[in-house]
């Protein structure tokens, strides 16, 4: 196949392919250049408008409790920091230059708890967002007039006043649970909505929140419709039949090691047919599963599954893999590395001092998946389909399911790079609710 922007940059989607080239600018902020091209651009499109939004979030490697885990023994991190720790400052001179009427930034709860030395991230963060011209006073666009804002919390219980109060002494107010929300995965993040001070009218503490599901979307109803699929032998020649051959061998093996801790774990594995005859890609969808969320996922979509192929696997992870499935099918849980015995166990240096005790992570039936990240590109252990006979982890477009992408939205790329769009994202069905958060704020003046 041509590439991407050969495919799309001539014909009859070109007028697409312009308008995703002027939104995706894929500038680096901090250098002056980039920055440069980007004010232009702002500059050149706000007059066009009534009030501009700034929407966004610094990265969050710096402050994720994995990151920090894996920083923690890096000269000078500890007194000095990451320097993306600092990089939340580039956001700050987007707002102390056009001082848009409301912001959005979003991060990991990781934030909250962050410190560099023994100063608390999260307090300064708060008290730059207030007033970003005198945090950048002597930065380029710091010394341009002042705007100061307003922190209140996106989400506030019905009849409850959406005022600064709630989050002043207590930040995990700014914490949204997604699936609180109506997505289907547990996906808890920062997110801190500014109202700039004049815009602050009395109607903004009775706006609503975000919408609150009583009863809260499931892993199989967000899947629903998508075709079943079997995994791939990664350091051998695949085929229907090889793989078969593989998958009954370690069938047979781990059966045989769990049999006297875990019988009816072993029990489901002797009774596991390897779905060998299941293709490794499909574009079809399952004729008649679907429930409301999968129908709204999947939208006008005329009938092509689009980024559906799966991973290929080492043996030795088919076999884990299958241990998991059977085992969070009897206990309902995954199992942790203590669940693991000796001789399942992966050959990693962390592996027993509990740091990533939940390493390989089944996404069961019942109930929301667990968060969706970026490291799905790296590999899938934390990811791995329920179904024992399919012996794999998350596709692409299951995953981009559960953090609710329509159907119909095309991710480009390598593999690599499309579990890194799907893992960065906010969940489309969670900043439509955000959305509407600020136009009520915005339509309240």
């Amino acid at each position: 196949m041509p590439d991407p922007v050969s495919h799309f940059r001539f014909g009859r989607w070109s007028h697409l392919w312009r308008e995703a080239e002027q939104e995706a600018l894929n500038l680096t902020l901090g250098t002056t250049a980039d920055n440069k091209a980007l004010f232009d651009r702002i500059e050149s499109v706000r007059n066009h408008y009534d009030e501009m939004i700034l929407i966004g979030g610094p990265p969050c490697q710096a402050f994720s409790l994995v990151g920090r885990a894996r920083q923690k023994n890096v000269a000078g991190f500890t007194t000095k920091g990451d320097p993306r720790h600092f990089l939340y400052r580039q956001y700050l001179a987007i707002l102390a230059e056009f001082k848009p009427a409301v912001f959005i930034m979003e991060n990991v709860k990781g934030i909250l708890t962050s410190k560099v030395g023994n100063q608390e991230m999260f307090s300064a963060i708060q008290e730059d967002l207030s007033n970003p011209s005198r945090a950048l006073a002597g930065h380029p666009g710091g010394t341009r007039g002042a705007a100061n804002y307003v922190l209140l919390p996106i989400h506030v219980p019905n009849s409850t006043a959406r005022t600064q109060s709630l989050v002043d002494h207590n930040p995990s107010g700014f914490v949204i649970r997604c699936e609180d929300h109506g997505i289907p995965q547990a996906r808890h993040r920062v997110i801190i909505m500014g109202i700039r001070t004049d815009c602050m009218k009395p109607s903004v503490a009775r706006v609503p929140g975000l919408d609150v599901q009583i009863e809260r979307a499931r892993i199989e109803q967000a899947l629903a419709g998508l075709p079943p699929l079997r995994s791939g032998l990664s350091r051998d020649a695949d085929s229907g039949e090889a793989w078969h051959k593989v998958m009954d061998e370690e069938r047979h093996r781990v059966a045989s090691i769990i049999r006297s801790r875990f019988s009816a774990v072993a029990d489901v594995l002797d009774a596991t047919v390897p779905a060998s005859g299941l293709p490794r890609s499909s574009t079809r969808y399952v004729p008649g599963k679907t429930n409301s969320l999968a129908s709204s996922l999947r939208g006008s979509n005329p009938g092509v599954v689009l980024n559906h192929e799966t991973r290929t696997h080492m043996k030795s992870d088919l076999g884990r893999y299958m241990f998991c499935a059977a085992f969070a099918e009897i206990t309902g849980r995954s199992p942790t590395s203590g669940d693991f015995p000796r001789r399942l166990a992966p050959d990693h240096e962390s592996w027993e001092t509990g740091a990533f005790s939940d390493r390989f992570r089944v996404q069961k039936a019942g109930g929301p998946a667990s968060t969706i990240t970026s490291h799905l590109s790296k590999d899938g252990h934390a990811f791995i389909h329920s179904d024992v006979s399919q012996c794999r982890s998350l596709t692409v477009r299951e995953a981009a399911r559960l953090q609710t992408f329509p159907d119909d939205y095309l991710f480009l790329g390598n593999r690599t790079q499309q579990f890194v769009q799907v893992g960065n994202a906010v969940p489309p069905a969670l900043a439509k609710q955000i959305a509407k958060v600020v136009h009520g704020v915005l339509q309240g003046r």
